[in-house]
């Protein structure tokens, strides 16, 4: 696992980073997971906003966000797989157990993120209306090593397991 202060090819010394972006990489190892009733191997792509896409998400905030973030992952049991945090959106990639449902993983993302940001920036209240930090809606997109294609063409091939019987 790398941590945020590690040295990675992404943080080199002497490479420019991009402005207003940070990519934050960790293990992209999509193994099999286990749980106590479980063995699963998930990941999640989440994208979601500001309200109203105000770029917010700068300096102190988007470091403090991160921070948020992977502490989210660590109490709830999740695996943070890679995170981009850009001045009007967040990219999350990460992996959760099956009994989590991804829309529930969402909720704890934001709900806590948003609160403890206010807690710290009392002015970020203010830049938005309604004092609310996120937009309501959100992306959410599964991914893995084996394609739609691979899964159309076994479940095709069925007749394998019909001449068993």
């Amino acid at each position: 696992m790398i941590h945020p202060g590690a040295e990675t090819p992404l943080f080199r010394a002497g490479r420019k980073r991009r402005p207003q972006t940070m990519w934050y990489t960790m293990r992209v190892d999509l193994g099999l997971k286990r749980t106590r009733n479980a063995v699963y191997q998930t990941a999640y792509h989440a994208v979601w906003i500001p309200k109203y896409r105000k770029k917010v998400l700068v300096g102190g905030v988007a470091e403090r966000l991160r921070g948020v973030l992977h502490d989210v992952c660590q109490a709830k049991g999740f695996e943070m797989l890679a995170l981009e945090i850009q001045a009007d959106h967040v990219h999350l990639f990460f992996s959760a157990p099956p009994a989590i449902a991804p829309s529930l993983a969402i909720q704890w993302f934001k709900g806590i993120s948003a609160r403890t940001l206010f807690a710290e920036f009392p002015g970020l209240r203010t830049r938005l209306r309604r004092g609310h930090l996120w937009a309501p809606s959100f992306y959410l997109g599964t991914a893995g090593q084996v394609s739609a294609q691979t899964i159309r063409r076994y479940i095709e091939r069925t007749e394998h397991v019909r001449t068993r019987r």
